[in-house]
C-alpha cells in the first residue's frame, strides 16, 4: 500500500514573536503608517499596544534595540501574504522548450512547428531548436545551418541568446522573444 505524504505548511502565525512573548527590554515602536513612536520599554509598548488594542509585533531584532511593529496582527498576516504573492507574479521562470527538426524536413511539419515554436515564444520561454544529423547527413552540414537560419526567420521577429553550433551531431540554437 503506497502512503501518501503532504507538504506541511508553515504556519505563518509561528514566524512572529507577538506582545508578552517579547523579551527584549527596550523596543523602537512604529505605528500602522511606519511613523516611529519612539524608543519605549517593553512593558510601556505592551501597555500601548493594549489601549490602541493592537498587536506588537516583532519585525528585526538585528538591530539595536529591536524594532517592533503596532499593528492588528490579522491585518499583518494579510499585508504579509499580499506582499509575497506580488513578489511571486514577477519571478515567472523562463523555461526553455525544445523544437527538433530534421534536414529533409516536409513543408507542413516545418509549419507545425514554427507555430509551435511561435507558442512558446508567446508564452515567455526560449526555445532550443536541435536538428540531429544522421550518417552521411553530417557531409550535408551547409544545408543544416541554412534550414537553421531559415527556420528562425520564419519564426519571426526573436532575439539569437546561442547562434547555430554544431554539438557533436546535433545541430543546436536558442531563440527568446525580443524585448
Amino acid at each position: 500500500m503506497r502512503t501518501k505524504y503532504f507538504r506541511r505548511r508553515e504556519n505563518p502565525r509561528l514566524r512572529y514573536t507577538l506582545n508578552e512573548h517579547i523579551t527584549y527590554p527596550t523596543l523602537r515602536v512604529i505605528d500602522e503608517e511606519g511613523k516611529q513612536r519612539g524608543i519605549l520599554s517593553r512593558q510601556d509598548a505592551i501597555v500601548v499596544a493594549r489601549d490602541e488594542e493592537k498587536d506588537l509585533v516583532l519585525i528585526t531584532n538585528h538591530v539595536s534595540p529591536p524594532v517592533v511593529k503596532l499593528i492588528n496582527f490579522n491585518k499583518f498576516l494579510y499585508q504579509e501574504n499580499k506582499r509575497l504573492k506580488e513578489a511571486k507574479k514577477g519571478n515567472k521562470k523562463s523555461m526553455i522548450k525544445d523544437v527538433k527538426l530534421s534536414l529533409f524536413i516536409a513543408k507542413g511539419d516545418f509549419d507545425r512547428l514554427v507555430a509551435k515554436a511561435q507558442e512558446f515564444l508567446q508564452e515567455g520561454h526560449q526555445v532550443r531548436i536541435g536538428l540531429l544529423l544522421r550518417g552521411r547527413e553530417m557531409g550535408k552540414k551547409p544545408m543544416a545551418f541554412d534550414l537553421m537560419k531559415s527556420f528562425i526567420q520564419v519564426v519571426g521577429e526573436v532575439s539569437v541568446h546561442h547562434e547555430p553550433k554544431m554539438q557533436g551531431r546535433v545541430l543546436i540554437a536558442v531563440i527568446g522573444r525580443k524585448k
